[in-house]
C-alpha cells in the first residue's frame, strides 16, 4: 500500500456558504477546530498555511504546509512534506444535497510514502479520533 487514508463524513443542516465561511476564516478555526489551531496563511493555490496540530495521543507539533487545491464552497486541501519518504495531505470537503440547507461534510488525512504508511499504521486510532472530533465540532459550529 502506497497511500493510507482516513476520513469522516457527516450530514450537516447548513448551506454550503455557511460551512465554507468557517473554513475560509483561518484564524477563526481556534473557535471550533479541536485539532488544527493557530492557523496563519492564505487560501490560494500554492500558498503557505502554518498551524498547530494537536492530536490526542501524539505530540503537539507546528506544521508548515502548502495549499494544493481549493474551491470555494466545496473543498480545501493542503499538503506537507514530512521527510524524505513521508508526505501528508489534509482535506475538508463540502457536498451539497438536494434538500435545502443540507450538506455532507468530510475531513480526512492522506499519507503517502513508506514512512507515511508506517505512521498511519502506528497511529490509526489517534487519527480516527481526530477526524471524528473535527467532524463533530465543524457540524456543531455550522449548525449554530
Amino acid at each position: 500500500m502506497d497511500i493510507a487514508r482516513i476520513e469522516r463524513r457527516i450530514g450537516v443542516r447548513a448551506a454550503p456558504e455557511q460551512i465554507w465561511d468557517l473554513i475560509a476564516d483561518l484564524p477563526g478555526w481556534d473557535r471550533w477546530n479541536p485539532v488544527e489551531t493557530g492557523l496563519e496563511g492564505t487560501i490560494a493555490f500554492g500558498a503557505g498555511i502554518a498551524l498547530t496540530e494537536t492530536i490526542e495521543g501524539l505530540p503537539e507539533r507546528r506544521a508548515a504546509s502548502r495549499v494544493g487545491d481549493w474551491q470555494p464552497y466545496s473543498q480545501l486541501v493542503w499538503a506537507e512534506n514530512r521527510g524524505l519518504w513521508f508526505r501528508s495531505m489534509r482535506y475538508f470537503e463540502i457536498q451539497p444535497l438536494d434538500e435545502p440547507n443540507s450538506c455532507i461534510i468530510a475531513n480526512g488525512f492522506i499519507f503517502s510514502g513508506l514512512r507515511g504508511e508506517m505512521f498511519f499504521d502506528r497511529n490509526r486510532p489517534h487519527l480516527r479520533h481526530a477526524v471524528d472530533a473535527v467532524a463533530e465540532a465543524w457540524k456543531a459550529a455550522a449548525e449554530a
